[in-house]
């Protein structure tokens, strides 16, 4: 099965495996393959899958379609090639190693001609996280910060007047009530 990687930053190795008849690549989530990226279209493309091949149809895009670098308007997809939806690049890998093209007869020069050439990736890793160096260090604090110092409560003088407040009504609430009650019982 053939397999669109995305090659942009941000995005990169994030990847969609064409394995339906019908695919549509646009930036609206109806899409087969929904690429968030505001140059792509939100219907940009449709990629039909007949037999082994990929055909690709642009859908009057806004930004267009691209294959290495060419605009196209319909064509025929082919492992290793660069498409381009807009500002972003996808890579089609079809999970095989990139055969070279046939080539001429060509008397043989021995054993190093006959040896396969290995094929490079030119796939981008991005960092993220902690690096390794940031590991070895074991959590070293940033500077200014000091772990020797004592924490201490800090004071609140707000509360403390609320309180003291709070108990001085209270006693005088008490004291109007034992008043009230002992005038009661005095008038009887």
């Amino acid at each position: 099965m053939a397999t669109l990687v995305i090659l942009n930053q941000g995005m990169t190795g994030r990847a969609f495996e064409v394995n339906v008849e019908r695919t549509t690549v646009g930036r609206v989530e109806e899409n087969t393959f929904q690429i968030s990226d505001a140059s792509v279209s939100s219907r940009h493309a449709e990629i039909h899958l007949q037999g082994s091949e990929l055909l690709i149809r642009d859908l009057n895009s806004t930004n267009g379609t691209f294959i290495n670098g060419e605009k196209i308007s319909e064509a025929v997809l082919k492992p290793g090639q660069i498409l381009r939806f807009g500002q972003v690049e996808l890579k089609i890998d079809d999970g095989q190693p990139v055969s070279d093209p046939p080539q001429a007869a060509v008397p043989s020069r021995g054993p190093e001609a006959a040896a396969p050439r290995k094929t490079v990736d030119a796939t981008m890793i991005t960092p993220r996280g902690v690096s390794l160096n940031d590991l070895e260090q074991g959590g070293a604090r940033p500077s200014g910060f000091d772990t020797n110092a004592v924490f201490s409560k800090k004071s609140n003088k707000v509360n403390k007047y609320f309180l003291i407040i709070g108990i001085v009504v209270g006693v005088i609430i008490i004291g109007l009530i034992v008043v009230a009650f002992l005038n009661a019982g005095g008038s009887k």
